[in-house]
Order: C-alpha cells, then sequence, then structure tokens
C-alpha cells in the first residue's frame, strides 16, 4: 500500500537582511494598493515611491513595474492559510482535509484586526480597478498560479493522493478563495457575515470540490484503506 508523502522538512529561518527586505516590500505593497484602490490607474511608480518614503531607485530594485508593487500585499493572504494548511496533521486519525480546507480558508479571509480588515479593503479596491488594467489584472491572476502552485505539496501530504488528483485538489480549493474574493469586491457587503468572503468561500470550496473524494479523508492511510474494501465490494464509493 502506498504510504503518504512524508511532512517536508522546516525551512531554514530567513536571515535578518531577508526579513527586513520582506517588511519593505509589503509596506510598499500597502502604500501601493491605497494608492490604487483611491487613484486607479492615473498612479506612476514615482507615486507609491514618493508615499511609501523611499527613492524611485529603490522602488525598481524591488519592483519591476508600478503594477508588481501589489504581489506582496496580494500573497501574503494566501500565505498565510497555505502555512496553517501546511502545519495541520495528517493521518488516519486527522480530521478529513475538506474539513481542514475549509476552516483554514475561513480563517484566512476573516480579518483578525485593523490592519488585516484595512488589506482586504484595499484588496477590493485593487479588484475594482483591474478590468481597466490589465497589467494589474496579470499580477494577480499571477500570485494564484503561484499560490495553486504551493498548494501541491501542501494536499499531497494531507491527501496521500496521485499528482493528478491533488492537483485538482489545489486548483479547486484555489480557485474557492479567488472567486470569494472577487464576488464579495464586486458588491458593497462588508467583509463579515454569510455573503464576506470568509463566508462565501464555505459554499464555493463545497461545490468545486464536490467531486474530490480525496479530501474526505486520508487517501494515504485510511483512506487508501477503505478505497481497497470498497473495491472488494463492487469499486463503489460510499455515500456521503
Amino acid at each position: 500500500m502506498p504510504t503518504p508523502p512524508p511532512r517536508s522538512a522546516a525551512l531554514p529561518r530567513p536571515s535578518l537582511t531577508e526579513r527586513r527586505k520582506a517588511e519593505t516590500q509589503l509596506e510598499i505593497a500597502r502604500t501601493a494598493a491605497a494608492l490604487f484602490a483611491e487613484r486607479g490607474t492615473a498612479v506612476t511608480a514615482d507615486d507609491i515611491a514618493r508615499a511609501s518614503g523611499v527613492a524611485l531607485r529603490t522602488f525598481y530594485r524591488y519592483f519591476r513595474t508600478k503594477e508588481d508593487a501589489v504581489a506582496p500585499l496580494l500573497a501574503d493572504g494566501v500565505r498565510q492559510w497555505i502555512d496553517e494548511l501546511g502545519a495541520a496533521p495528517a493521518g488516519p486519525d486527522a480530521p478529513p482535509v475538506r474539513e481542514t480546507l475549509e476552516r483554514t480558508a475561513r480563517r484566512s479571509l476573516t480579518p483578525a484586526d485593523e490592519p488585516a480588515a484595512e488589506a482586504l479593503n484595499w484588496t477590493r479596491g485593487l479588484l475594482r480597478v483591474m478590468p481597466d488594467d490589465p497589467a494589474l489584472r496579470a499580477v494577480w491572476h499571477r500570485v494564484h498560479h503561484d499560490s495553486e502552485q504551493a498548494l501541491m505539496p501542501v494536499l499531497a501530504r494531507l491527501t496521500g493522493t496521485e499528482p493528478l488528483e491533488t492537483r485538482l485538489a489545489a486548483a479547486a480549493a484555489n480557485t474557492a478563495m479567488r472567486v470569494a474574493v472577487e464576488e464579495w469586491a464586486a458588491g458593497d457587503g462588508p467583509p463579515e457575515g454569510p455573503q464576506g468572503p470568509a463566508g462565501l468561500v464555505t459554499r464555493y470550496m463545497r461545490a468545486l470540490t464536490a467531486g474530490l473524494p480525496q479530501l474526505d479523508g486520508t487517501k494515504g492511510a485510511a483512506g487508501r484503506t477503505a478505497g481497497g474494501e470498497n473495491a472488494g465490494r463492487g469499486g463503489t464509493h460510499p455515500g456521503r
């Protein structure tokens, strides 16, 4: 019986220089997002640099274009979601992966404090500007493509499934997150409640992952055993 992939070893802690660079990039990203949300596509790289308190030359050392400057902000929430998923237990005694996905997705889209709420509102502003700025839209989709790639090894460990099944699960979960934020951003409702991104993501996650039985248990352990027993009874999957 195949065994699930081992949990990845902890990554080395970034150096102080790397952490400071990441903090500077995130601060510039917050400023850029606020300016885009307020002024739209008229924002320039010079505007972002001046508002961030850095030289234009420094700005271009961190980012190739003005649109690239918002990527760290957009990626920050996704990274926290994937980090929490990565810390989730795997094995026959662990909760179903579907349950873990929904719980962590809701948490990542629920602002924990004022800065998080502000970042979510800036994201709403960015999404409203994107139809008029293909380059900004490309950053949004690149961030989500990268998050889908980062999800795959995490879900491989949690489910113990084959690469294609893992890829489908990552694509479905990531799409649910993206569409939940986009749908919320298109309206004027608050971030809390059933129409907020955290409320929407649960419904979308269930709809998009309904055909992925590997998320109902850990396929690498108990799930694969159950699959073998079902195959012996005719190969049917138990109703849910």
